[in-house]
C-alpha cells in the first residue's frame, strides 16, 4: 500500500533546507530536504521556494522529503544576481497581493519609492494595496490630498493608525486568508501596525527581516509568518532593489495604469514618451489627465532600467 503524501506551504528555504508547514490541524513544520529527481530537474527558475505548495512524505526520523512542487499560481521574481546567470529568482511564490506602507508623516512619504514597488507589482501581476500609517499626525484631509491620485488610478488605499487603531480592521481584513508580500522604508510603523493587528506579528515579521537579507540584496531569503486567523506575510526589503526578470525599458509604460489608454495614439510605434514628437502621453501630461509627478517617476525609472537592470 503507498503512504499517502502530506501537503503543506514551504514557509523558509535556507541551505537546502525547506521548512514545510503542514496543512493539516496540527501545523507543524517540518524540516524538508528534496527528493533526487527533482534536484536534477533543468529549469530556469527555483525549483522550490518560499510561498510553494509541495507534497511531502514523512521520514522515520521526524524530517520529510518533498515528492511533488504543486505549479505556481503567481510568483515575485527577480533576475537571478549571480553574475553571468540569465535566471529567474523567485522571492515569494503564490503571493495573493502585495501590501506596500508608508507613512504620511515621519518620515515623510518617498512617492517614487512608491511608483517602483507598484512597477514590481504591476510587472508580477500581483494586486497592490497601498497602507498609509501615522495618519493621527496628519491635518485633517492630507492623506487623501497626497495619495489619493493612487485611488483614482484603482489602487486600493487603506488609511491607518497603530495609535488610535483607525483602519486597523480593514488592514487586517485584506491580510487575512491571503499570502501577502510586505514592503516600505523603514520607519513607517510597520512593526506597530501589525502588532495592532496581532500582538507580536510585527516583531516577528521584523526579527525575520533582520536574520534574512537586511541591507545584503543578494541574499534576500524571505520567511513568511503565519497568521492565527489564516493566511501569511512576507516581509521583502529586497524590493528596494530588484533586477527585474524579463522586463525591458520598451515594456515600462504598460507598468503605468494611466498611461496605458495613450499609448496607442502616439505617432510612433515603441514611443518612448521622453521626447518623441507627436507623443500622446506627454500630451496628456501637459493636460492634466497624468500626473506630472508620475510621469516624471516613469522617466527616471525608464532611465534606469535602460542604463542598469538594478534599481537602487
Amino acid at each position: 500500500m503507498t503512504e499517502e503524501l502530506a501537503s503543506g506551504i514551504v514557509v523558509k528555504a535556507l541551505g537546502g533546507h525547506y521548512y514545510v508547514r503542514a496543512g493539516d490541524e496540527t501545523s507543524e513544520t517540518v524540516d524538508c530536504g528534496l527528493r533526487g529527481r527533482l534536484k536534477r530537474s533543468r529549469m530556469e527558475t527555483d525549483l522550490v521556494a518560499v510561498g510553494d505548495q509541495v507534497r511531502f512524505r514523512h521520514l522515520a526520523d521526524g524530517r520529510g522529503i518533498i515528492e511533488e512542487v504543486l505549479p505556481r499560481r503567481t510568483a515575485l521574481t527577480r533576475k537571478s544576481p549571480r553574475l553571468g546567470l540569465e535566471a529567474e529568482q523567485v522571492i515569494v511564490a503564490n503571493p495573493d497581493q502585495a501590501v506596500f506602507v508608508f507613512a504620511i508623516r515621519e518620515p515623510v512619504p518617498h512617492l517614487r519609492m512608491l511608483d517602483r514597488f507598484l512597477v514590481v507589482a504591476e510587472v508580477n501581476e500581483l494586486p497592490a494595496v497601498i497602507c498609509v500609517n501615522k495618519i493621527d499626525l496628519a491635518d485633517e484631509g492630507e492623506p487623501q490630498a497626497v495619495f489619493g491620485i493612487y485611488e483614482d488610478l484603482g489602487y486600493r488605499v487603506l488609511y491607518t493608525s497603530a495609535v488610535t487603531g483607525e483602519g486597523v480592521d480593514a488592514l487586517r481584513e485584506v491580510l487575512v486568508g491571503r499570502l501577502s508580500v510586505l514592503a516600505g522604508p523603514s520607519g513607517v510603523g510597520k512593526t506597530s501596525l501589525l502588532n495592532a493587528i496581532e500582538p507580536g506579528l510585527g516583531l516577528a515579521v521584523r526579527e525575520t527581516s533582520r536574520k534574512t537579507g537586511k541591507g545584503r540584496h543578494a541574499t534576500v531569503v524571505p520567511e513568511i509568518i503565519p497568521l492565527k486567523a489564516g493566511g501569511y506575510v512576507a516581509d521583502t526589503p529586497g524590493l528596494k532593489a530588484l533586477a527585474l526578470w524579463d522586463l525591458v525599458p520598451e515594456e515600462l509604460d504598460a507598468c503605468f495604469p494611466e498611461m496605458r489608454p495613450w499609448v496607442a495614439h502616439c505617432r510612433y510605434p515603441g514611443c518612448s514618451h521622453v521626447h518623441e514628437p507627436g507623443c500622446a502621453v506627454r500630451a496628456a501630461v501637459e493636460r492634466g489627465e497624468i500626473s506630472p509627478a508620475r510621469y516624471d517617476s516613469y522617466v527616471r525609472l525608464r532611465e534606469n532600467l535602460a542604463e542598469t537592470d538594478w534599481w537602487e
